[in-house]
């Protein structure tokens, strides 16, 4: 099967219309990783004259500097070089994962015109990492996968109406489980539902480098002066949040910034490091990528769900052979957080969540008036 990768570009234009600076924004990007511009035209395949010509032409346009150079300690972005180069990483960790669903979909369209015969896998699930893991991995194996990142509440709702063939579900450990398990009951069918085990993950607030604000959890996100960029409404982590605040007892609209939204651990985690807000709640991988400090707050584990009858389909069969790889759960335990003991465990609702069998209250009733009758 073909991998397709769209990639979100943005640059500026002049009053004109024309083209501003091709490249400035990558440059940018180059040199605060690289802290050389010598380095960063390389890597970029420029020379480094026309680099230099590049930053020149930024500060004409901009009126300020974009790069300074230091003795000692090479090139360094200007304050409106760094905010250039936060844009450009904001807008990736927001609209990848949109690009990368409507990629999975056209790879599948043009799966169905090349091989009518082979079927195709339909995963509905939160963006996460295990998850964006488990996509390569069956593109590697070329298993053909259509995935569309839906909240939980979406995922159950499409694989209950026939719209997907597996979908993510999370929740958190330990005292919080039951709590949060209430919001998905209906949704659940036990008698129908099997969940396959795919990875236990840390959930923990990203704050910027040392710390500043000396947040230590989640009821210093209600204190004056800490601002907080939250998950979208409907999501796994805002419910958890709001689960913690209510252990807090502490009303969520009482913290600065818990109406402003993303949609991504990694939107989370670049709005943090852009110092557009104090904290946010999201997984390990987000923070480390943008060298966020991490303070872990939760464990939860994270499923696919699936029918029973479609358990013993070649399909499935081959999902959870791939689950159960070493291959497979070396890459999951790879991501910071994430632990892959039980990675392709097959579990009823019941056993997943130590439930109690339903009492036939129903049979009982009937039972008590039939004899009243009598």
């Amino acid at each position: 099967m073909l991998k397709m990768s769209i990639k979100p570009q943005w640059q500026l234009e002049r009053d004109d219309g024309r083209q501003l600076m091709p490249h400035l924004v990558s440059l940018l990007a180059k040199v605060h990783e690289t802290h050389t511009l010598v380095e960063a035209s390389a890597q970029m395949g420029l020379s480094y004259r026309y680099a230099w010509g590049l930053l020149q032409e930024g500060q004409r346009a901009f009126g300020v500097p974009l790069v300074k150079m230091v003795r000692g300690r090479g090139a360094m972005l200007t304050p409106l070089g760094e905010k250039l180069v936060w844009a450009d990483r904001r807008i990736a960790a927001r609209l990848s994962p949109l690009l990368d669903s409507l990629a999975s979909e056209l790879e599948v369209e043009v799966e169905r015109a090349l091989s009518h015969a082979q079927s195709i896998l339909r995963l509905h699930a939160s963006h996460g990492f295990a998850v964006q893991t488990l996509r390569q991995t069956l593109l590697h194996e070329q298993v053909p996968i259509e995935l569309k990142y839906r909240n939980v509440q979406e995922a159950l709702s499409s694989l209950n109406g026939g719209g997907c063939d597996l979908a993510g579900f999370h929740v958190p450990l330990g005292e919080l489980q039951q709590p949060a398990l209430q919001h998905y009951l209906d949704a659940l069918q036990p008698d129908k539902h099997r969940l396959l085990h795919l990875a236990t993950r840390r959930q923990g607030l990203m704050v910027a480098p040392h710390n500043p604000r000396n947040i230590m959890g989640v009821a210093d996100l209600a204190r004056p002066g800490v601002s907080y960029v939250n998950r979208h409404e409907g999501s796994g982590t805002r419910l958890l949040l709001d689960l913690l605040l209510q252990r807090e007892q502490l009303d969520g609209h009482a913290i600065q910034g818990y109406d402003n939204c993303e949609f991504t651990h990694a939107a989370v985690a670049a709005y943090v490091a852009s110092g557009m807000a104090d904290a946010g709640l999201g997984v390990e991988p987000a923070a480390r990528r943008f060298e966020l400090d991490f303070l872990p707050v939760a464990s939860e584990r994270y499923f696919l769900i699936c029918n029973a009858k479609v358990l013993d389909t070649p399909m499935m069969q081959r999902i959870l052979d791939i689950l159960r790889s070493r291959e497979f759960q070396r890459a999951v335990n790879a991501l910071p957080g994430y632990d892959s003991d039980g990675c392709g465990t097959v579990l009823s609702v019941a056993e997943a969540f130590d439930l109690a069998p339903a009492v036939p209250r129903k049979k009982t009733v009937a039972v008590a008036a039939s004899a009243l009758n009598y």
